[in-house]
Order: structure tokens, then C-alpha cells, then sequence
């Protein structure tokens, strides 16, 4: 008699006589076999070229995405598993058109000034170091001034995707985050009583709808985190994985999984889930800025950020 096969080795299992479409459609895994899915890891990456190529003011406009898809081993493009990053360049007097299927985009005008439309309705003005989300998926036009621009913006597409999910119809408002204000609202962190247990001096965004959750977006949080020169924030780790948009420092580094990961400014950096990592300023004059877009709102939803020193 034949030696029973092991349950690990089973495969997926069908019905023999199927009566109809519907049961022949049906699959069945065991304990043995049904929980060791292999996905590719989530790759530590820093987009440079794409940064480069973005605020070059000859190029032309159009969008750099940050497209780790063919690492991922998925046919979409993404960023993260969830989420997906992109420089847009927009020639000067210039319009670039967005239409995501996502749940929202988060903006950050890294250069120049313009001007946001849904059709023939004007949503906001926007200008260098400006933020700005726009929730549900809707169909934009966004045009610069005589100078051109350049914006980051991160979605959640990747996230649809995967689930074959529709983007969302809302009626809900833009919001609209100044760079002065956001300088304000910095000034005010810096001026408070710093904690002990929190991992440094950051703002974080949210907004009338979402204000009971702290966070900017239904699926995306924003931070803007600090480190004074010479300062470090300690190894720590998280369920999350982090897009960071290195806005500005001076002989700046994070050290991700062991790997040293020298600063260039508008690179956009990718933190694996799970990861201990670190950022480190070594410059002596000026504050460190990195812009840090996470998957977070799924994790703090399900109790499962898992925020942790290392």
C-alpha cells in the first residue's frame, strides 16, 4: 500500500464530479498547506532618477511613478503592496490631468505654483511646500503658473486593485494645508514640552472628517517628521510600510534593515513592513524634514500597528 501523501504536498483540492459550474468552481486547502503563502518581500528602495528627472525644469510634463511592481510580483503598478507614489512635473503655463482609482490622493508641491480644477470648477490654488487631499476618485486638471511645478502625490490604487474594488464616489471636500501654516503648526510642536516616550518632534495631518481618527486619509496617514542637527531618532519598527519624500537635510541617513541610506533631497524612500529602521542627521545647521506616507489606518483600525523600539 502507497505511503500517505503528506498534507503540505496535497495542493489544492477539487471536487471529482462536479454537478455544475458553481461546484466546480469550489477549492479546498488544509491546515497543513493553506497558510505558507510565499510573497515577494517588499523592497527598501530609494528613487533618485525618478526624483531627478521630475525636477529637471527641461522635462516635460508628465509623471516619474515609483513603481516597485515587477519586485512585488504583481501586474499593477505600486509602490508598496498598498499604496503608490508619483512625481508630477508640469511645464510652465502647462495642464497634467489626474484620474485615480483610489480612495483619495494625498499632494505635496515640491516646486513651483498652480492651480487645481474638476472641470470647469476651480478646487485650489497651490504653492512650494503646500499639502493637500483630495478624497473618492475624480477627474482633475491641474495646470502651472509661468514658473512650472513639480508635486508628489500618493495614492492608494495599488490597494483597489489587489481587491477589485471601485473607487468611491464622495462629495466630501479638498483639504487644503498652507505651507505657512504648516510652518506654524511646526513652530508650535517646537515650542512645546518635548515626551519622553513619544520618537521625536513630527506634525501630523488630519482633517474635520477624519479628525477622530488623527490622520489625513481613510486608508494613508502623513507625517512630517523632524530631527534637529546632530540629532537621531532611535531604531524602532512598525506593521506598516512607510513612503518617505526626503524634503530636506543636510549629511542625512537612515539605516533600514542594517543598510546605510545616504539623504539625496526629493528622493522618495521606501521602509519595508517590519523593518527596523532609523534616520540620523549628521549636518550641523540645518533641521532635517522627511514627509513620511504609511498604510497606517488599516493597522491602527485593526490594533495591529505593532510600534516597537529595537
Amino acid at each position: 500500500m502507497p505511503a500517505a501523501m503528506r498534507m503540505a504536498a496535497m495542493g489544492p483540492q477539487r471536487h471529482p464530479a462536479p454537478a455544475d459550474a458553481a461546484q466546480a468552481r469550489a477549492r479546498f486547502f488544509n491546515s497543513a498547506n493553506a497558510f505558507n503563502i510565499q510573497l515577494p518581500p517588499v523592497p527598501s528602495h530609494s528613487f533618485t532618477a525618478e526624483a531627478q528627472r521630475a525636477m529637471d525644469p527641461k522635462a516635460p510634463t508628465g509623471w516619474q511613478p515609483c513603481d516597485q511592481s515587477q519586485a512585488l510580483g504583481g501586474g499593477t503598478p505600486a509602490t508598496t503592496p498598498l499604496m503608490l507614489a508619483r512625481y508630477a512635473h508640469i511645464a510652465p503655463g502647462e495642464t497634467l490631468a489626474s484620474h485615480f482609482v483610489a480612495t483619495g490622493a494625498i499632494w505635496y508641491v515640491i516646486a513651483g505654483s498652480g492651480r487645481t480644477q474638476e472641470g470647469d470648477a476651480a478646487l485650489l490654488a497651490w504653492s512650494a511646500g503646500d499639502v493637500f487631499q483630495v478624497p473618492g476618485t475624480r477627474a482633475l486638471h491641474h495646470t502651472a503658473g509661468a514658473e512650472g511645478a513639480t508635486l508628489w502625490v500618493v495614492t492608494d490604487e495599488p490597494l483597489l486593485a489587489a481587491g477589485g474594488f471601485a473607487a468611491p464616489a464622495t462629495d466630501e471636500g479638498v483639504v487644503h494645508y498652507p505651507a505657512a501654516e504648516i510652518q506654524r503648526q511646526l513652530a508650535l510642536v517646537y515650542a512645546a514640552e518635548p515626551e519622553a516616550e513619544t520618537s521625536g518632534r513630527a506634525l501630523i495631518f488630519s482633517s474635520e472628517l477624519l479628525e477622530s481618527t488623527h490622520n489625513i486619509h481613510r486608508t494613508m496617514t502623513l507625517s512630517l517628521n523632524t530631527l534637529p542637527p546632530g540629532d537621531s531618532q532611535a531604531a524602532h519598527r512598525h506593521n506598516s510600510a512607510a513612503i518617505t519624500l526626503i524634503v530636506d537635510g543636510e549629511d542625512c541617513h537612515s539605516m533600514v534593515d542594517g543598510e546605510r541610506i545616504a539623504w539625496d533631497r526629493w528622493t522618495t524612500m521606501v521602509t519595508p513592513p517590519g523593518a527596523p529602521h532609523s534616520h540620523h542627521n549628521g549636518g550641523s545647521t540645518r533641521r532635517a524634514l522627511f514627509l513620511i506616507v504609511q498604510d497606517g489606518q488599516f493597522y491602527y483600525r485593526a490594533r495591529t500597528m505593532g510600534f516597537a523600539p529595537v
